[in-house]
């Protein structure tokens, strides 16, 4: 069983931390001439490697990824307190100040369901706004006040969809504005209602493939995904980790057909359809 930590230790060791990365930019060569824009692919790469741990559920990689991810969180805030815009105090308080900020029903009980709610402070030069927010009791409302709120935060964002990142993959990035959309009620009435929508955009794709226009298939193709992308979400399933699981087990069962055709003796390129299926279905039996 993991050893349960005090609060002293784990700021001691955060404190280790920054210490080390203190040390490492002033005495490592390597260290000493990173940037922001040089640090910036291996922050996505790393972000990834702790998804694939995620997603394997692998406590170990989980752990240890997501130091990698911490080290670069500290690496930015030491270069930008090189150059004197800001340090990781500046970063956990501005973090801590919109959590605070963004959780009234927690932070302050007596604001919710309030007629005219006062302005809450927000921010160290306490700066304030208007929150019109209401009793959240469940997951759904938190996240129905979190987008009021959000656009009456000082630099928040000021349109519905102006949180959604420019740099998001595409699915997780459609499933972002489908759910920041209906938010503010613009939603299908009845779920069901979704699949009328998802076999007219396969209509109409099948439909721009038989002409053989490209450019038109291309686009009907990205409307029938957003739409199969909305169906995921009125049905509370989350499609990137759907396709991911789908992406691993495909993976999973190709390697086991190339595997088998090396112990057969015969080359994958050499193997007929019918025998790869067999082997597919093999695949499928052993998981």
């Amino acid at each position: 069983m993991q050893q349960k930590h005090t609060r002293e230790e784990k700021m001691a060791a955060f404190g280790r931390m920054l210490d080390v990365l203190d040390t490492l930019r002033e005495k490592c060569p390597w260290d000493r001439k990173q940037t922001n824009e040089s640090l910036r692919p291996n922050t996505i790469e790393e972000t990834y490697e702790l998804c694939d741990a995620l997603m394997s559920n692998d406590t170990a990689n989980i752990c240890k990824e997501l130091g990698d991810v911490l080290l670069h969180v500290g690496f930015y805030a030491r270069i930008a307190e090189e150059q004197e815009s800001f340090d990781i105090v500046d970063v956990c308080n501005t973090l801590v100040d919109k959590l605070i900020f963004r959780h009234p029903h927690v932070y302050h009980p007596s604001q919710v369901g309030a007629a005219e709610p006062k302005p809450l402070p927000y921010g160290e030069n306490g700066e304030a706004g208007e929150v019109p927010f209401s009793q959240a009791k469940s997951a759904e409302q938190v996240l129905d006040n979190w987008e009021k709120i959000k656009q009456r935060e000082k630099d928040g964002n000021k349109t519905v969809l102006g949180g959604v990142p420019k740099a998001l993959p595409s699915v997780i990035k459609a499933y972002r504005i489908q759910e920041k959309a209906c938010r503010v009620g613009f939603d299908w009435e009845e779920r069901q209602d979704v699949w009328k929508k998802v076999r007219e955009e396969l209509d109409e794709l099948q439909a721009e493939l038989e002409r053989d226009d490209k450019e038109r298939s291309e686009q009907e193709l990205g409307d029938f995904l957003f739409a199969v992308i909305n169906a995921a979400r009125l049905y509370k399933l989350n499609p990137d980790n759907a396709l991911e699981s789908t992406n691993q087990k495909f993976i999973s069962r190709f390697n086991y057909i190339e595997q088998r055709s090396r112990e057969l003796g015969i080359a994958l390129t050499d193997m007929t359809l019918q025998q790869m299926d067999e082997l597919w279905n093999e695949a499928k039996k052993r998981e």
